[in-house]
């Protein structure tokens, strides 16, 4: 599935197939591989983040995720306002114990609030807000979104985007 997700056009992709292959994840690498070379670049990425981050199957729900953080890299294009409408339901995830749908959702956080200094303003008090809810897994994503986002190398890849 790996190697097919290389090699497919995603123009040609259907919701009929992504949804054969997101039925057949069973590990948190091939969920990651195909979001990344391939669901992220299809059409439908949009409305299937917003389908997939409400099913119960894990690494149905791990997809949502995994094609935010996959987004906030490779779409260029992409508004601010598409990631900050995103914000709502990467705080629904949140409290999802499971520990790769937990994983997925820090990561989407992280690297949203690694796009811009905007967007990590929004993704820090994001994440303040995550530490301050009733459960283990919001409380983590946030401390982990919070060290990372404030970290020393962020903060390097804040400057080197301002001297461009």
């Amino acid at each position: 599935m790996i190697l097919a997700s290389m090699v497919d056009i995603p123009d040609e992709i259907t919701e009929e197939q992504m949804e054969a292959w997101v039925q057949d994840f069973d590990s948190w690498d091939v969920c990651d591989q195909v979001c990344m070379n391939l669901f992220d670049r299809t059409p439908l990425v949009w409305k299937k983040i917003h389908d997939w981050s409400d099913r119960e199957q894990e690494f149905v729900k791990r997809a949502a995720y995994a094609l935010i953080a996959c987004l906030a890299v490779h779409d260029k294009g992409a508004s601010d306002d598409v990631f900050i409408s995103l914000i709502p339901v990467i705080k629904a995830g949140a409290t999802d114990n499971r520990n790769y749908v937990k994983k997925a959702v820090s990561w989407a956080l992280r690297n949203t609030g690694k796009r811009n200094l905007e967007l990590n303003t929004v993704a820090l008090a994001t994440a303040r807000e995550l530490r301050g809810i009733d459960s283990s897994s919001a409380r983590w994503i946030g401390s982990d979104a919070i060290r990372d986002l404030t970290s020393d190398a962020t903060k390097r890849r804040f400057e080197r985007m301002k001297s461009r």
